[in-house]
């Protein structure tokens, strides 16, 4: 009926022009392109929308600079711009950098130099807001002192810095003078990797010892509110530094990871913490040692220490301590029934955190609706049932919590308004969840029960046997060793609609899962698989070349990552990466996931055919064949 009306000339192309552009300008850069594949007319008013677009997001794919140019012809109008640059080198500045952009957000940036940082400064100068993302971390790219000093000088607009790469490459002694350059207008600050020395010497009104006697304001970043920092070594001399200078900062984000254990010089003690919110503004606040490279803590703060920051932290609304190895129930109770507005608390590697935390919660007039306890070994069923007082609660981590069982599972299956709920490594059995099917599974967007070596196919079919799921999104059954091929199958058959799916680990899942989710429909008129956008299968014991059959197209046309084990067959892996060359596939063992900086999935949702209408637009015109594929097989 509707392709009738296309042809006799009533349908949408019929409509004027500008009517039709109006119309258009209000959907997202796929959606665009999605619908220019559909005629000639839509095709045309594309590429004249690409002339006035304000905003030109593209964060799910890597595209080559060959396929961005008709994407991004001239315009003026043009005032955000963010882009995955995996595929991009310096050749693409001319092509991004443009005077009119107000929002600029490039990442993996690890093929450009320092020129980037240089000619952002020389033609972005209304920019407002910057983020760049692995700059120059390819081998045989750098980047210099005077590239920030010219990104810095010239941009006098910038209102956030989202630097996420390692900034203590640049020489430390022209550091603070090219710092003294920022916009005053600066408000947020983030940056990857950074020395705790060079954060000091930064925030100092006084000049270095190796600098010229040259004139710095004495108040560098007066506006900053938030300040967000990943350093060496988080010590006192650092965190008073950073509560004295900045005098409007509200959040404050500090984490480390040592490779060595510090010395008392380098570490934070009672009397570090004492000096946090000497201005009285701060609302978050987050510290956290991370052990990444070495098992090590906090482990010259104690009670006390917690105690002496209270005082001068009753207004925050979100704590997060991790690695306080020394601080008991007395510390952790202190900010709870200090800090009357908090409402998000995270506490990881809290090795003597006990229930007692808890046990009169219900008493203060908390109403917490963030909560992470991570890797507290010391916590059982009854903290969880004190937790569960605070209704409002939104989510819950209790990763790593080894004691957690069914109990704990009954008092969460009452929260009404829970979205994410993480289990991994807990004590739960199959009986247990089914506490959830009656309740919270219809309003939980995110489940993880990665690593709950008691858990079978019942869980699923007892999760979700006679309760469909809606708003079920992203579901983590990773390392679960008696889950196997009949509980994806399960899975499939109900169609919940799961965006992420996670299997890693899984000895008894194989061929038969991946054709299972590779022929779902979530509804009759869409395409099969299509719900899913990240698929890991690392290491999942049944997988084989079979496979890989069903996960060429059209099958997982919205597919963007996937994991799997490079060794089933190294060439049918490569094989499928050239194939889709917008799909990330991994078979190193990482842990995928989408860009936590892209907030534009899930605004629009698009009518797949067979494939993915924006890969279809990118790759018209290309013979596509399995041959490939086939050899690779061979």
């Amino acid at each position: 009926m509707a392709s009738s009306k296309m042809e006799s000339g009533g349908g949408l192309e019929s409509l004027p022009s500008a009517i039709l552009s109006s119309i258009m300008i209000k959907l997202d850069v796929a959606s665009i392109c999605s619908i220019s594949s559909t005629c000639n007319t839509f095709r045309s008013c594309s590429s004249q929308i690409f002339s006035f677009l304000p905003c030109f997001h593209l964060l799910d794919i890597a595209p080559t600079i060959e396929l961005l140019r008709p994407l991004l012809p001239p315009n003026p109008y043009l005032r955000s711009l963010k882009l995955d640059c995996h595929r991009l080198d310096d050749s693409a500045i001319e092509l991004l950098v443009r005077p009119s952009l107000h929002e600029l957000c490039l990442h993996n940036c690890a093929d450009f130099t320092g020129k980037l940082l240089s000619v952002l400064g020389d033609r972005c100068k209304d920019l407002r807001s910057l983020y760049l993302g692995s700059v120059a971390e390819k081998r045989g790219r750098s980047i210099h002192i005077s590239d920030l000093e010219e990104l810095l000088g010239g941009c006098s607009q910038l209102e956030t810095l989202i630097l996420m790469f390692d900034v203590s490459i640049f020489l430390r002694h022209n550091f603070a003078h090219v710092w003294a350059l920022t916009s005053q207008k600066l408000t947020s600050l983030e940056i990857g990797y950074i020395s705790s020395v060079m954060v000091t010497e930064l925030l100092s009104p006084m000049v270095g010892p190796h600098q010229q006697p040259t004139p710095i304001r004495p108040s560098i970043l007066p506006c900053l509110q938030k300040l967000s920092l990943a350093v060496d070594y988080i010590t006192d001399t650092m965190v008073s530094t950073i509560s004295r200078s900045l005098v409007s900062l509200t959040h404050l984000d500090l984490r480390d990871a040592p490779i060595i254990e510090p010395k008392v010089t380098f570490d934070l003690t009672n009397s570090g913490l004492q000096q946090i919110n000497q201005h009285g503004k701060l609302k978050h606040l987050s510290l956290v040692r991370s052990q990444e490279f070495l098992v090590t803590y906090f482990r010259r703060v104690n009670d006390l220490g917690i105690l002496l920051m209270a005082d001068k932290c009753s207004s925050m609304e979100s704590i997060c301590l991790g690695g306080f190895c020394r601080v008991t129930d007395a510390g952790f109770r202190t900010i709870l029934h200090s800090c009357s507005s908090l409402f998000k608390l995270k506490v990881s590697h809290g090795t003597q955190l006990t229930d007692l935390v808890f046990h009169d919660i219900s008493a203060t007039s908390l109403s917490l609706t963030h909560v992470s306890l991570r890797w507290c070994n010391l916590l059982t069923n009854r903290a969880v049932i004190h937790l569960a007082s605070n209704t409002d609660l939104k989510a819950l981590d209790l990763r790593d919590c080894r004691n957690l069982g069914d109990e704990a599972l009954r008092a969460i299956s009452m929260l009404p308004k829970l979205r994410i709920l993480r289990l991994d490594g807990s004590d739960i059995t199959d009986m247990g969840l089914l506490h959830l099917r009656h309740g919270v599974i219809h309003s939980l967007v995110s489940l993880s029960i990665r690593g709950c070596k008691r858990l079978t196919d019942k869980c699923i079919l007892g999760l979700f046997d006679g309760s469909y799921p809606k708003v079920l999104q992203e579901l983590d059954l990773s390392n679960l060793p008696n889950l196997s091929d009949n509980a994806i199958l399960f899975l499939a058959k109900c169609r919940v609609p799961i965006v992420e799916l996670r299997m890693r680990q899984c000895p008894l899942v194989g061929d038969t899962s991946v054709m299972a989710l590779a022929s779902m429909q979530v509804e009759e008129d869409r395409c099969h698989g299509s719900s899913l956008r990240l698929m890991d299968l690392f290491n999942c014991g049944g997988i084989t070349p079979l496979a890989f059959r069903w996960l060429k197209r059209p099958y997982f046309p919205r597919l963007k990552w996937l994991g799997v084990t490079g060794n089933v067959n190294r060439d049918m892996v490569d094989a499928l990466a050239r194939s889709r060359p917008f799909l990330h596939v991994s078979c190193h063992g990482e842990e995928l996931g989408l860009d936590p900086w892209d907030n534009s999935d899930g605004l629009y949702m698009h009518d797949y055919e067979e494939l993915d209408e924006l890969e279809r637009w990118l790759l018209e015109g290309e013979d596509e064949s399995d041959d490939e594929m086939a050899e690779a097989k061979c």
